[in-house]
């Protein structure tokens, strides 16, 4: 609310650099004068710059969820990039991926939009999917993906290389992976994949994933995650991906977890004090 009651209160004619981050989206309804449209060249020029006319440096990240039954077409990135350049905004992306709806909607998804300036200045990110621009977030260590369409393991070898500082990661995808889902419990048909590093990972959210992502990240001959310490995950999917904590392809992913999350009780045992030793030390 500090934000909003700043931008409403009144013109800015001598402001010259104004840095906006993770715009919410009930502030962003209420400051900008069409809720439930994608937050364009037109709203950014119409609300904030006609406002501040002398602004000369002009850093923001603002995601936006629309209703696709609003929109006239299937709305793309490129549209969003079209508009803001328009207006002079040159140095700027976009990102539009359809996710799962958290309120009601007609058709059960969301549209998420959104639009930053570049380089991409801020260490938090969230609701991105396979569309998403070839740029480098050097700075960005929180990342939230969630897509309609599964992630397969390629998707995760261009976030490695987007997002070389990322520490926390939660994926949100139901969708069964289409190519590595048949081989999640064979290594032996997983050899011709590259493997993975995320080098500074530290937590890890799966929660609202399904199992497949858990292999994708646990097991060795798929992906290497040497500082991983925190893991929320369904404990029955975690048994199943491990063959119930005896599976020798996901162990070494596991060796430095401290904390596993979940909303079932965790059962301890003898094969999960050994597959995780760190949690008991």
């Amino acid at each position: 609310m500090f934000m909003e009651r700043i931008l409403l209160a009144t013109d800015y004619p001598n402001l010259t650099k104004l840095t906006i981050f993770h715009f919410q989206e009930e502030i962003a309804s209420n400051y900008f004068t069409s809720r439930n449209r994608v937050i364009g060249g037109t709203y950014v020029q119409h609300d904030i710059l006609d406002y501040m006319p002398q602004l000369r440096s002009f850093t923001f990240y603002i995601c936006t969820y629309v209703d696709p039954a609003v929109l006239s077409c299937k709305l793309s990135s490129e549209d969003i990039r079209i508009k803001l350049r328009n207006i002079g905004q040159q140095h700027v992306s976009s990102m539009v991926n359809y996710v799962i709806s958290e309120v009601n909607c007609i058709y059960g998804v969301r549209a998420a939009c959104s639009v930053f300036s570049l380089p991409f200045g801020f260490d938090y990110l969230r609701d991105i999917g396979n569309n998403f621009p070839n740029i480098v977030f050097s700075y960005v260590t929180y990342l939230v993906i969630q897509d309609i369409i599964p992630f397969e393991h390629e998707f995760f070898m261009r976030i490695a290389r987007s997002f070389p500082l990322l520490k926390h990661l939660f994926i949100r995808n139901e969708k069964s992976q289409n190519l590595n889902g048949l081989m999640t419990l064979s290594s032996e048909n997983c050899l011709l994949q590259s493997i993975i590093e995320y080098p500074h990972l530290t937590v890890l959210g799966v929660v609202s994933a399904h199992r497949d992502y858990i292999d994708q990240f646990l097991n060795e001959t798929k992906t290497f995650v040497p500082c991983l310490t925190e893991f929320e995950v369904y404990v029955d999917d975690l048994k199943t991906v491990t063959k119930d904590f005896t599976r020798e392809e996901t162990r070494r992913n596991c060796a430095k977890v401290t904390k596993i999350t979940s909303i079932e009780p965790v059962v301890h045992s003898e094969d999960l004090c050994r597959y995780f030793p760190s949690l008991y030390k």
